[in-house]
């Protein structure tokens, strides 16, 4: 623990490195409240139509970047760069890095989880299992045969991109998911720098068992993934190593969690039952179902939570994924010039009292949970001469919400006892009348913390919980400051609402050949 001298205590520093943007937060340990931070955009690069790309040396320089900055501001605010303590780390999930393990050079960008390129390999694949059966492998790692996770990324780097294959041959190859990437490269990357990943993100590559946390063989044979060139796992809150570079070094690495998983944890969602929903680029639920591991009957992914601790037990989660949620607005703006910015999304869609009987189903890259259908594409149903853009702007709003729906629908049927409220969080949650709409649609209150940033709170709180930081006990019970959307429609206009978006979504299938 390092000697405090800032006015805020011991602090706690948390990577949060996501699809669209990276940034670092220094948190005090004992408001919770963020002292520090500093954020810079990350953006995407379309090789073709639906592949998604990242530059992970650009990704790299921007987390070191934004550490930098927010580190400098702690002496505006009466703190110093040795108040904190450990720093945590939250990522974008199954997105995948392939580098070289004695140049440190990626030898391809890195492949984000939009990504569609390996549909076909992902169908061949389908194909094989018995009755061809997308979910034949849900039993070991919880999840359906999709181009979605990383499995299949790693196999198409593999097999098309010759320098990994030469790498592979030559024993140079390491691959990872965005946490591995940047604990190597933070903790001395071609100097003994750390391989590992956690359990929350390696449970999204379809190569870990979801019940022994390990790398499975046999699944790992399937997808043809070496193990050898794959991180070790690890718990989510554990001291692994140090930051060999920069302002922050020697302070501990000591907690590692997926994005959604870290939000489960920064809102506090620690009991079965409890469940969040985060509305980014895409749009993420999970629902907390404690150490028994549920297998969804509805469309839904098994998934590891958390597990604080390497001697602690693993909590488990069912997960419904929308891949597209905030994307939707960058749409509108960037291709078809309905916003110059997306703040402008609120008022203009909130100019007209509803949608004009629009629904627009944002299948860009087909439609994940609870449908899983990778050859649906975009549509836009309802549209006449009346329809403006506000309207659609709405639509978009709403698509959303019904989404949310969709994976609300297929929990209840998993679980069997509905969820009486939904916890939020997230970028999009900043929309009011989002927030309303979405309480509407779902038929119970929207609850959003006043403190926006639990994603990166949960990346803190775990590592602050690890053994030899104790910074946290996350045992006790705790309550967020939050602002709470009641429903304001009734049940007949609701379902009414809803027959008509699932008329939509019937629309959009079939599309891709």
């Amino acid at each position: 623990m390092p000697v405090v001298r800032g006015k805020h205590g011991p602090l706690v520093g948390a990577i949060d490195e996501g699809t669209s943007s990276a940034r670092f937060l220094v948190f005090s340990a004992e408001t919770k409240q963020i002292v520090s931070k500093h954020q810079v955009p990350i953006s995407l690069i379309y090789p073709r139509e639906g592949w998604v790309e990242q530059d992970p040396v650009m990704i790299l320089d921007v987390v070191r970047e934004c550490i930098s900055k927010a580190v400098d501001n702690l002496s505006e605010v009466g703190c110093y760069p040795s108040d904190i303590a450990a720093v945590g780390i939250t990522n974008q999930r199954e997105t995948v890095v392939a580098w070289d393990r004695t140049t440190g050079k990626p030898f391809h960008n890195a492949i984000v989880w939009q990504d569609m390129r390996t549909s076909h390999a992902v169908d061949e694949l389908i194909s094989k299992l018995p009755n061809g059966d997308k979910n034949g492998l849900a039993s070991k790692n919880g999840l359906p045969l999709s181009p979605y996770f990383s499995a299949t990324k790693i196999t198409w780097l593999i097999q098309n991109v010759p320098e990994v294959k030469l790498a592979l041959d030559e024993g140079r190859l390491l691959v990872g998911t965005i946490d591995t990437w940047l604990i190597w490269n933070l903790s001395g990357g071609v100097k003994n720098g750390l391989h590992i990943t956690d359990v929350s993100n390696a449970s999204r590559t379809m190569l870990m068992h979801i019940d022994t946390l390990k790398w499975d063989p046999s699944l790992c044979e399937f997808f043809e993934v070496p193990m050898k060139i794959l991180p070790e796992i690890h718990s989510s809150a554990e001291k692994y190593g140090e930051i060999a570079e920069g302002k922050l070094l020697g302070v501990p690495i000591s907690g590692v969690l997926g994005d959604q998983h870290a939000a489960l944890v920064g809102q506090m969602c620690f009991q079965s039952g409890q469940a969040k929903s985060t509305y980014g680029t895409g749009c993420f639920l999970l629902y907390n179902t404690g150490e028994t591991r549920v297998e969804s009957k509805f469309g839904l992914v098994s998934t590891v939570a958390y597990q604080m601790g390497p001697h602690k037990k693993p909590v488990y989660a069912l997960e419904g994924s929308v891949a597209v949620a905030g994307a939707a607005f960058n749409w509108l703006r960037d291709n078809v010039d309905m916003l110059s910015d997306i703040s402008q999304s609120e008022a203009l869609a909130d100019s007209v009292g509803n949608t004009g009987d629009v629904y627009f189903v944002p299948a860009f890259s087909g439609l994940y949970a609870p449908y899983w259908i990778s050859d649906a594409r975009g549509v836009m149903c309802g549209i006449s001469e009346t329809t403006s853009r506000s309207h659609i702007i709405r639509a978009t709003l709403e698509a959303v919400c019904f989404q949310t729906r969709d994976i609300l629908d297929a929990m209840n049927g998993d679980c069997g006892v509905p969820l009486s409220r939904l916890q939020v969080d997230g970028g999009m949650t900043a929309n009011h009348l989002l927030m309303q709409l979405q309480a509407d649609l779902i038929g119970i209150p929207v609850v959003r913390p006043k403190m926006a940033e639990t994603t990166a709170l949960g990346a803190a709180l775990a590592a602050g919980c690890a053994k030899g930081i104790d910074l946290f006990d996350l045992d006790e019970e705790q309550r967020m400051p939050s602002d709470v959307f009641e429903p304001k429609i009734n049940e007949e206009e609701r379902n009414e609402r809803y027959n008509k978006w699932k008329m939509a979504v019937e629309r959009s299938l079939g599309w891709e050949t």
